[in-house]
């Protein structure tokens, strides 16, 4: 960088980009073992006469065009749980936004694939004649085994997908919403065995036995251990209790909490834990919330504001409640940064876990620049003008209502457009590392202006809330 004089002084260092190879490695590895499973199901069903049963016509390609639907789905079935059992490797290569798209698409694909392999196998083993599929659904349900849970199953799967309809979630509670998601391991477990049992891929070769059971196995696995044991235990031996709850402003409070050994966790700043605060009726539903300030050994901070039901009892929190923790996620961390330049820009809460990494990446001599969007009150503000004035963080403000429908910016970004804003305001964006945290539809318009401003693409790093 240019100091005064003219002279150039040396950036300095950052993290070692082994970290950033190493996360590419698992992605690619992912999937290629994705496609070889897709590929080797694939050749399953052929070598079993399928291709030649749906070429023969009638009945018999129904028959086949259901057993391979039902095959798909029961491997994107097992991905999906595989993807939301937050293993620890795809986490950190992955990251949460990455995630969640990929748990998302192979979700709609198991469904679509699901119905189609019940509505064709219904057919096909139905009368000819009116009323063919549910009298065939009704033979299946009751002659074949497995299928009554299997039915089951496909009820508690139709409800998750359902209930994650955007504009059916964001009527509901995320405590009630979170809590109908779990059902859908449930209806995975109950909708896949019956293929175990009596399914042709399933029982005529002892490796292919050993295939759909080891993966099977695998899953319930890695939710027994991720989601369930590891919390347990992580939450038992630090002893994670509220040492205060303080205003910030705005309608948020920031929650600080004092535990042991707490690096034992692995936290970093940017990331977020499940939390399960043991007060009132309702605690055993968590909440997803950022780390606000650098964890140490004894202490953890988080800042919430208002906007449910669960987040509206924090306040009331008192000392000494006991936490319970699922995490620590996300991929939103210094571990992922390459460059000694870093862009925080955020809105709202979204600054929650950008307050984190601003006074982390300080600490490690980074030359930093916060964005912080806000509509009335903005959120650290001392805590934001402490860091400028001891250790020359750079923030930009914009306040005030967005400027328009396809703009990110407030009103004091004038008529220039955001690309143009943005590079008035941070002239060496296309050097820096870009964090971005916000709402959905907002953080994706800036990730567009980022990529526009020159950032590859791997520079940019976006979680999304709401």
């Amino acid at each position: 960088m240019r100091v005064p004089g003219g002279r150039f002084k040396p950036d300095p260092p950052v993290p070692a980009r082994d970290v950033a190879r190493a996360d590419r490695r698992v992605r690619r590895a992912t999937g290629v073992l994705a496609a070889l499973a897709v590929l080797l199901v694939l050749a399953w069903w052929v070598d079993g006469g399928g291709a030649t049963g749906l070429l023969g016509g009638g009945t018999g390609a129904v028959a086949e065009t259901g057993r391979l639907c039902g095959l798909l789905a029961s491997l994107l079935l097992l991905g999906q749980v595989l993807l939301a059992a937050r293993i620890p490797l795809l986490e950190h290569a992955f990251g949460q936004r990455h995630l969640i798209a990929l748990h998302r698409g192979t979700g709609i694909a198991s469904f679509a694939g699901m119905l189609a392999h019940v509505g064709c196998a219904s057919w096909a083993h139905g009368p000819a004649g009116a009323g063919r599929v549910p009298t065939g659904f009704w033979q299946l349900t009751w002659t074949w085994p497995g299928m009554v849970a299997a039915s089951l199953g496909t009820v508690l799967v139709v409800l998750v997908v359902v209930t994650s309809a955007r504009w059916i979630r964001t009527r509901l509670r995320y405590e009630w919403w979170h809590l109908l998601h779990l059902w859908g391991y449930a209806g995975v477990f109950l909708a896949l065995p019956h293929q175990l049992w009596a399914g042709r891929e399933f029982t005529t070769s002892p490796s292919r036995t050993v295939f759909w059971w080891g993966l099977w196995s695998a899953a319930v696995l890695a939710v027994v251990v991720w989601r369930v044991a590891v919390p347990v235990i992580r939450s038992r031996r630090h002893r994670i209790t509220v040492a205060a709850v303080l205003p910030e402003g705005d309608g948020s409070v920031s929650v600080h909490m004092t535990g042991d050994r707490l690096r034992e966790l692995g936290a970093s700043a940017g990331q977020f834990f499940v939390w399960r605060f043991r007060s009132g009726r309702g605690w055993p539903a968590g909440n997803p919330y950022s780390l606000s300030a650098p964890p140490t050994a004894r202490s953890l901070r988080i800042t919430v504001k208002q906007l449910g039901d669960g987040s509206a009892a924090v306040p009331n929190l008192r000392q000494g409640t006991r936490v319970y923790i699922e995490g620590p996620y996300g991929r939103l961390t210094p571990r992922t940064r390459t460059s000694p330049r870093v862009a925080l820009i955020g809105a709202g809460v979204g600054m929650t876990p950008l307050r984190a990494l601003a006074e982390k990446f300080l600490n490690e001599s980074a030359d930093v620049v916060v964005v912080h969007r806000f509509t009335r009150e903005p959120l650290f503000a001392r805590e934001f003008t402490r860091l400028a004035r001891e250790r020359n963080l750079h923030v930009v403000a914009s306040p005030g209502r967005r400027r328009g429908a396809g703009s990110w910016w407030g009103a004091d970004a004038g008529r220039a457009d955001d690309l143009a804003a943005l590079r008035a305001r941070i002239p060496d964006i296309a050097v820096r590392e870009v964090y971005v945290c916000g709402p959905g539809r907002w953080t994706a318009m800036v990730r567009r202006t980022v990529l526009g401003a020159g950032v590859p693409e791997r520079r940019v790093h976006v979680e999304n809330f709401g």
